[in-house]
């Protein structure tokens, strides 16, 4: 608390000078800023940056309450981190630094943001098409992996795919993994109330605690939802049962009332509102792996 009172008391309420270098750097700084943000939270970097402002605020309490030992750890680990991080998000570098050459710069000052929300909820009727294409496909023993995207974006995924840009329907969805067509091998990722991509390659889980009955298509459900916060609905082409995946846990043979359910915690998270809602037990089998 001493450290506290000395800067306060060592603070001048004073206004300085400020020039026009000072003016454009201010600008400058603020459009770069806003979009290093902006590039961060399209990518998986964001839950990152998150975790690190949670180690900064808790280097701030180390030395306000003089934790040497503590700011002794961090000071040390710092510079391992940064190369760390380089290296571990180097490709999403790597396709910044590329985007930012075809960036048209004085479009991106006028125009700060173009995109629509993505926080926008899906709609019933979504909701609705979503699970009557599922069941169908469950029904004539059709694999399926759709991918419902939420808080975390998926676009290095989409962009693995052919894009789509389609409202979803029933008929769509059935028609994109039908046999012998040139989409239905992949992934579906949905965004809102749009069919964003197919045939999308996603990560395979690689926990070793998996059942050895699963074949790809769920070890790339689980696989994506180990890495996002996305729902992903499987359709088993073996036996036509439904799976959800979520935080890498897996859930077998659910029915269409379950389904629902989890579809419409996935709405209500989208909506942004603070009601809290309590759903029934689940029906069918349920296993979770961690």
């Amino acid at each position: 608390m001493q450290a506290i009172r000395n800067l306060i008391s060592d603070y001048r309420f004073s206004i300085p000078k400020i020039y026009i270098t000072d003016i454009i750097e201010i600008i400058i700084l603020a459009f770069l800023i806003y979009h290093v943000v902006k590039w961060i939270k399209n990518t998986r970097a964001w839950a990152l940056v998150k975790g690190l402002v949670v180690i900064m605020l808790f280097w701030l309490v180390a030395v306000i309450f003089r934790l040497n030992v503590v700011i002794w750890i961090i000071s040390n680990t710092i510079d391992v981190g940064i190369i760390a991080i380089l290296i571990v998000f180097q490709p999403e570098l790597r396709k910044a630094l590329e985007q930012l050459g075809k960036k048209n710069i004085v479009r991106s000052i006028l125009i700060f943001d173009d995109t629509k929300d993505k926080n926008e909820k899906f709609s019933d009727y979504t909701l609705n098409e979503i699970v009557r294409a599922i069941f169908e496909l469950a029904r004539n023993k059709t694999g399926a992996l759709v991918v419902i995207e939420e808080e975390t974006p998926l676009n290095e995924f989409v962009n693995t795919g052919i894009l789509v840009d389609s409202i979803i329907s029933s008929e769509l969805l059935i028609n994109i993994f039908e046999r012998n067509t040139p989409l239905h091998d992949g992934a579906v990722i949905l965004r809102n109330n749009r069919i964003v991509a197919a045939t999308c390659y996603l990560p395979l889980s690689d926990n070793m605690q998996l059942s050895k009955d699963l074949g790809t298509r769920h070890r790339a459900g689980i696989g994506i939802s180990e890495v996002s916060d996305c729902l992903t609905i499987i359709v088993s082409e073996e036996t036509g049962k439904v799976s959800i995946a979520r935080e890498g846990k897996l859930i077998r043979n659910v029915d269409g009332d379950y389904l629902r359910s989890k579809l419409m915690e996935a709405q209500n998270k989208m909506s942004d509102t603070n009601r809290l809602k309590f759903w029934k037990g689940r029906r069918g089998n349920e296993r979770e792996i961690d």
